[in-house]
């Protein structure tokens, strides 16, 4: 694969990050930089001849924030109107499109989520998603990774549980909301598996292997792999967010099957190891 004729997009992100790591030689642009909701501007800024493929790792990822008047525009005109631009995009350059999507596009229900599980998102952040996935399928030459609990540079989970544990602050967490940590290392992996060797085309889900777990369970596994002593307390996630008002609700399962991109060949790290090497990395910064 030519590195020069990748364009990133989102490349401030966690995973846009990642990828600008293992992509030096890649065209990465961030929001300020590229307006991917302006179709208009899209086609005018970027000279596409110059590309072969597109990793779309732009996204409006604040939850709550969508549930307000303003973010609610801003998570359409990010997560629908600009998947649907690149697709457009793509189509009338012959282009390759990767789109990374969500757990959120799922009501949670099923324990175990497949590539073409019906979509029954529960907040506007996971309708705005599902309505770029839809965009997006309708270009031919597209990956969709379908994700979850992303973890990588910048604010995430893990690094705020261990800032909770630098000050001693015994956290509460929800225990009835089941999936796998991904890290955006292991995203990254997908995505040049997928370059390097061409599957069919459609819809992957990707995140770390390993076994499915709540969210106050993982946080235990962080303070015994950091070595932590502090107590975990267990609570609802209905319990956890009854006094703050404007939440939307969440997923209880977000377990990814992973069948479908294993079946191409790649083979997924389990999360623990992954957590394990990432806690290493923040403890030699």
């Amino acid at each position: 694969m030519d590195e020069s004729k990748l364009l990133i997009i989102g490349a401030n992100g966690q995973l846009g990050s990642a990828l600008k790591e293992k992509y030096p030689l890649a065209t990465a642009l961030n929001s300020n930089e590229l307006d991917i909701t302006n179709l208009s501007n899209l086609q005018k800024t970027i000279n596409w001849q110059n590309f072969l493929t597109i990793i779309n790792a732009a996204a409006y990822t604040n939850v709550d924030g969508a549930e307000t008047t303003t973010g609610r525009k801003i998570a359409w005109q990010v997560n629908a109107s600009g998947p649907r631009n690149l697709a457009n995009i793509a189509t009338k350059h012959n282009l390759t499109l990767i789109h990374i999507s969500t757990d959120y596009v799922f009501d949670g229900v099923e324990e175990n989520h497949l590539e073409n599980e019906t979509f029954s998102p529960l907040n506007v952040y996971g309708q705005s998603k599902a309505a770029g996935d839809i965009a997006v399928s309708l270009t031919s030459k597209q990956y969709t990774l379908r994700t979850s609990w992303v973890i990588g540079q910048g604010k995430n989970f893990v690094k705020t549980m261990l800032e909770l544990a630098s000050k001693n602050i015994e956290p509460k967490v929800v225990s009835d909301q089941i999936g796998r940590l991904t890290f955006t290392s292991e995203l990254v992996r997908a995505i040049d598996h997928l370059l390097e060797n061409n599957p069919s085309y459609g819809t992957y889900n990707v995140s770390n292997t390993g076994e499915s777990t709540s969210w106050s369970d993982i946080t235990r596994t962080i303070f015994k792999l950091a070595n932590v002593n502090l107590k975990v307390t267990d609570t609802t996630t209905a319990e956890y967010f009854k006094d703050k008002p404007g939440v939307a609700p969440r997923p209880l399962n977000s377990t990814l099957d992973l069948t479908k991109i294993h079946n191409t060949g790649f083979k997924s790290n389990t999360w623990h190891d992954d957590l394990l090497s990432y806690i290493k990395q923040e403890n030699a910064k």
